[in-house]
């Protein structure tokens, strides 16, 4: 089967092309960054394209190597800071690259299914407890609303032309090679020597924090889905939520440091207090979470100590 994955050199994407190549896929990706020869064959691809996802390129790739019967579509924008802080570049890189992906789907491959990753950020921060896919959208960051559009393109597609999409909303994704966020800033504080560790936010803020091993798998088992319905939305969290304080704490034990951590109180603009999904729909595919959090943290302290050598 020819796979395609836009996006396939972030965080997920290297994770999800190597997972799809060792169960016989054919992988082919584009988007941003070099890719040397050899990376590009560890990771899994057959092909690279650096460049936009445009018809240009999208053609060239089918061209080279035939059209793709599923593709994941990872590309877009990745954080809500730098969305407030260049709301136009990441309009451009979730919601205009996506809506020329589906055009181009629509008259060169229209019996692609696309698996879309998405962010619980579209529901914003109006909910307590878990929340379901039904669940009103009121993003409250750039980040969130261009997912949203994102989705809603998606719907469009399928509604009006039969494309057949599958959303996945994703919650907290981390593990071992992620250099951005939470975990690694903190382990970054930490392998400075300091010997008090203040954070942002309350620490009461909760989270639902899914391991990337785990999360391609669950990609992987969408894009498995019997064809039932062009427009399918789930939500791609454990159910299970997990405060800052306790993260924090757990990469302090796992780091081997006699340290004092203490929260400012100062909330980052655009950032919930609280996202925990409901997994209903998880458990009825079924799909399970195997990578209990505190195994990834040590995983990812373990990558983050041996990285730093």
């Amino acid at each position: 089967m020819i796979v395609w994955i836009t996006g396939a050199n972030g965080f997920i994407g290297r994770y999800l092309a190597r997972a799809l190549a060792d169960a016989g896929h054919t992988v082919h990706g584009v988007g941003h960054g070099a890719i040397h020869d050899s990376d590009r064959e560890r990771l899994g691809l057959q092909s690279w394209l650096n460049g936009e996802i445009d018809a240009a390129n999208l053609n060239s790739l089918a061209i080279a190597h035939g059209p793709p019967s599923k593709i994941f579509h990872l590309a877009g924008g990745s954080s809500v800071g730098l969305s407030i802080a260049q709301p136009f570049e990441d309009f451009f890189r979730t919601v205009d690259s996506t809506a020329r992906l589906l055009e181009w789907l629509r008259g060169s491959a229209p019996q692609c299914h696309i698996i879309v990753a998405s962010s619980a950020a579209v529901y914003g921060s109006s909910h307590t407890g878990a929340i379901s896919e039904d669940a009103a959208l009121t993003p409250m960051s750039p980040y969130g609303w261009h997912k949203l559009m994102m989705e809603q393109l998606c719907n469009s597609y399928a509604t009006s032309f039969g494309l057949r999409s599958s959303v996945v909303r994703l919650f907290s994704v981390y593990g071992p090679r992620l250099r951005k966020q939470l975990l690694w800033d903190v382990c970054s504080r930490l392998a400075q020597g300091k010997t008090e560790l203040v954070l942002g936010g309350t620490g009461d803020e909760m989270r639902d924090w899914t391991d990337v091993r785990d999360v391609v798998r669950l990609l992987t088992k969408v894009g498995e889905l019997p064809k039932a319905e062009t427009f399918r939305v789930i939500n791609g969290g454990s159910g299970r939520g997990t405060s800052v304080a306790v993260i924090a704490n757990l990469l302090v034990s796992h780091f081997d440091r006699d340290i004092t951590v203490r929260f400012s109180g100062a909330v980052r603009a655009g950032d919930p207090f609280s996202l925990l999904a409901e997994d209903a729909r998880l458990r009825e595919m079924p799909f399970d979470w195997r990578v209990q959090i505190d195994q990834g943290l040590a995983d990812y302290v373990r990558w983050f100590k041996d990285q730093s050598l």
